[in-house]
């Protein structure tokens, strides 16, 4: 039973975490579009997107390792 609790949590982590890198990568090109050529404004912008990101990443990664230790356990 907590094999498959540990499991099916670490597949909705997953793709929580997917869902986040998605809307990072549709804010990274919103931001180059909306920057255009200037770098400053660019770069300001993926200071602001960089959390999410990264936020996203550890989430996903936090996901996988909990269904690696949920087929571990089943």
């Amino acid at each position: 039973m907590a094999a498959t609790i540990t499991l099916w949590t670490g597949v909705a982590l997953t793709v929580l975490g997917l869902g986040g890198l998605v809307l990072s990568i549709f804010r990274v090109a919103r931001a180059r579009r909306v920057a255009g050529g200037d770098d400053d404004a660019l770069r300001a912008a993926l200071l602001r997107i960089l959390p999410l990101n990264l936020g996203a990443l550890f989430v996903s990664a936090l996901g996988l390792m909990m269904i690696v230790v949920g087929l571990f356990l089943g």
